[in-house]
């Protein structure tokens, strides 16, 4: 580009020739011509509106200033030419800090991976308590990298050339459990035939859109909604109060049976769908002793995320849609919402229930409050009113203060239900029971979760290890956040709901392997591509019986097949609970390579059913969430089995608290806080399902293939041939 300076005189006088023996530049010097302050200033302002003026505007601009258009022209192309050497040398000053930063935290990580693990013993090295986390570093790493790369976009567009000159960033490779390496003697699993599965979008820390996103609530709407809710709010409290003749004891199991005629009469109930008889009736009604005070318990219940952290093994999905009416003063009294909200079961072979639904808080007196759920209808012309096949009629809980800082929770559960698909026969009892989405499976995880969240704010005495790893209470707590992300993780891989698409394979059994793919993106996932399966099975054992066997350690070579027949040894335990089968465990295998590998797992347990989840973690990420860092970075893959009743009992009489480990943790008033039982002791059976997450590859980009399906498929039909010979259960 040329340069020219801003003189003011003829053309003429640029051709004129000097003799007197004077120097170029003195020559130039005696040409260049200042302009005034007012010049400078008009030809600034301009540069800012237009730094490109046209022929026109240069004219213009000549005449109000009393400058050549050849003067207009060079100033604007050397402003120009100057604004683009600021911007390249303040960019190139960027580049090489962002630069520089990067090529530190490469060394650090380096420096960290040679120190963080005992060449000799595979521990911690000694007297050393720093241990870096490596997942963190490497998720720092990777958005320092995507700053450059957007520093480096917005100076190339300013140099007018790609930045070649910076010297590449090396990306660390991620590790990841690799089912092909040495456990089943494949080739890995990137070549092959590719299978012609959909890949779901990556599961994100933003909540999922709805179904269907209703327009702006009219305020006739409103209205309607608020009557709505007022009434659902009248039924409900009868419900919960009256016992005879709307509630019946039943003669097989004692538990409260809602009498449909007497209810009909009672709620006026003629004429409505009560008389389709494709609809099923599902009442329940329970009640129990909660370990949080009644305040904090209607806090979590109106916030919808609070909502999903109570009841992971239930709630799906939650989602305020419109907050209609606000509570009074500020609290939650009298405050009313549209929500969305998706119910499962642990199995993908049984269908996520969905309801639209107004959720209205109410204080009826001081320390007790009413909540109740009322489904919601669309106009008919809505393009969602005609998939429901549920409907909630008015259904939710009295929650009453206790004098021990302890609350008495009364539960209701009532639903109509159009099974427009016929249900699996393995579930068939327990959903036509209404065992499955009943009050006692909300009340006994209720209890079961306001247990853990208070053995988290314990800070001393729920926590057992062999070598002191976990330092303090917040360690504890990081790995009680870390295994509770673990959880939820794992009940949102297996369910059946519209973002997972499951397709069954060939059978293991006669049931079938179902399976599904995804991308995953979220900071608490190992990123890439991640296939799902599962499958059920039933055994002709009690719950509990097969609950204990998965959950000892010691007999976990018969049926982990990843281990390799090696035994594990836990060295370290975090109570969650009264009853010992509610837990997190840190198991370390024997006799094996991967010495930096360690296994988290959590057990839960209470009268509706269990659950043991694992993952395999690794030593510094572990370390990490022992010192009590935060947890949320740790990559976490679960699987693990789900245990629940197959509905044929026979006798649930003899279901009882199992508080000979209490130490004295009963409440004044003689009722125990522990809601877990002897599950389905005199039981016709289990269903048990069993299911696994793999990376079937690290790049997003990856299609599945056949050998992966294959390598899912033999790990769950191995698992269950395992589990049936250790439990001597016909394989058939």
């Amino acid at each position: 580009m040329e340069y020219h300076s801003g003189g003011s005189g003829s053309p003429g006088d640029h051709h004129h020739h000097h003799h007197d023996g004077s120097s170029e530049s003195q020559r130039r010097k005696k040409r260049y011509h200042r302009h005034t302050a007012n010049q400078i200033q008009r030809l600034e302002s301009m540069f800012k509106d237009c730094p490109h003026p046209d022929e026109k505007q240069r004219l213009q601009l000549s005449r109000e200033l009393a400058l050549a258009p050849r003067q207009i022209k060079f100033w604007f192309q050397n402003r120009r030419t100057q604004m683009k050497a600021q911007h390249e040398r303040g960019e190139n000053c960027s580049l090489r800090a962002e630069n520089d930063k990067i090529r530190c935290e490469n060394i650090a990580i380096r420096e960290a991976l040679k120190n963080v693990i005992c060449p000799s013993c595979g521990g911690p090295p000694i007297n050393d308590e720093c241990y870096f986390d490596e997942q963190k570093l490497r998720i720092e790493n990777a958005q320092l990298k995507e700053e450059l790369d957007r520093v480096s976009s917005i100076a190339a567009k300013y140099i007018g050339r790609p930045i070649s000159q910076l010297p590449p960033v090396s990306p660390m490779h991620m590790s990841s459990l690799d089912l092909s390496m040495g456990n089943f003697g494949g080739q890995g699993m990137v070549g092959g035939p590719s299978l012609d599965l959909d890949l779901l979008p990556g599961s994100s820390s933003n909540m999922p859109m709805v179904p269907y996103q209703p327009a702006c609530l009219s305020d006739l709407e409103k209205s309607h909604m608020s009557d709505l809710a007022t009434s659902a709010m009248g039924e409900l409290v009868r419900l919960l109060q009256t016992d005879d003749p709307l509630w019946m004891k039943s003669n097989t199991d004692g538990k409260d049976v809602l009498n449909l005629d007497a209810y009909a009469m009672m709620f006026d109930k003629t004429g409505n769908r009560l008389k389709n008889p494709n609809i099923r009736i599902e009442a329940s009604r329970d009640s129990g002793v909660v370990i949080m005070n009644s305040l904090t318990l209607v806090e979590m219940f109106m916030d919808p995320n609070k909502w999903m952290e109570l009841f992971p093994t239930i709630v799906t999905m939650a989602k305020t849609i419109e907050n209609i009416v606000p509570g009074m003063m500020g609290g939650y009294s009298g405050s009313m919402q549209l929500m969305y909200e998706e119910l499962q079961v642990l199995s993908p072979f049984v269908p996520i229930r969905e309801f639209y639904f107004l959720r209205h808080c109410q204080q009826i007196e001081q320390g007790l409050w009413a909540i109740v759920d009322v489904s919601y209808d669309f106009p008919n012309d809505n393009q969602f009113g005609s998939q429901f096949r549920c409907h909630r009629l008015p259904s939710g809980c009295f929650i009453q203060d206790m004098p021990n800082g302890y609350s008495k929770v009364t539960w209701v559960e009532h639903v109509e239900i159009e099974d427009k698909t016929p249900v699996h026969r393995l579930y068939r009892n327990v959903i036509h029971s209404g065992v499955a989405f009943g009050a006692e499976r909300w009340l006994t995880t209720l209890q079961r979760m306001c247990e853990r969240l208070a053995c988290l704010m314990v800070s001393a005495n729920s926590t057992r290890d062999l070598g002191g790893v976990i330092p303090s209470p917040e360690g504890k707590r990081s790995m009680m956040k870390l295994a509770q992300r673990m959880v939820t993780n794992f009940c949102a891989s297996i369910s059946a709901s519209a973002s997972h698409r499951w397709t069954t394979l060939s059978a293991v059994n006669e049931i079938g392997v179902r399976v599904t793919v995804r991308k995953s993106t979220d900071p608490g996932q190992p990123n890439g591509i991640v296939l799902s399966a599962a499958t059920t099975i039933w055994l002709p054992l009690p719950p509990q019986h097969v609950f204990n066997f998965f959950k000892d350690e010691r007999k976990r070579s018969q049926w982990d097949v990843l281990s390799n027949g090696n035994a594990v040894q836990e060295v370290a335990h975090i109570a969650n609970g009264s009853h010992p089968g509610n837990c997190i465990s840190v198991l370390r295998a024997f006799n094996t390579s991967q010495n930096n590998m360690l296994i988290l797992q959590e057990s839960c347990v209470d009268s509706s059913g269990s659950l043991v989840v694992y993952c395999p973690v690794d030593l510094p990420a572990i370390n990490i969430a022992m010192s009590g860092e935060d947890p949320s970075y740790i990559p976490l893959l679960p699987s693990g089995f789900t245990i629940t009743s197959d509905g044929n009992q026979s006798d649930n009489t003899a279901i009882h608290s199992n508080n000979n480990s209490n130490n004295g943790n009963n409440n004044g008033d003689g009722a125990s806080t522990s809601t877990v039982t002897n599950i389905g002791n005199n039981s016709g059976g289990s269903l048990i399902t069993v299911a696994f997450q793999i990376m079937v590859s690290s790049l997003p980009s990856a299609k599945l293939n056949m050998e992966s399906v294959a390598t899912v498929n033999g790990l769950i039909s191995e698992t269950v041939q395992h589990i049936k010979a250790a439990l001597n259960c016909p394989s058939s």
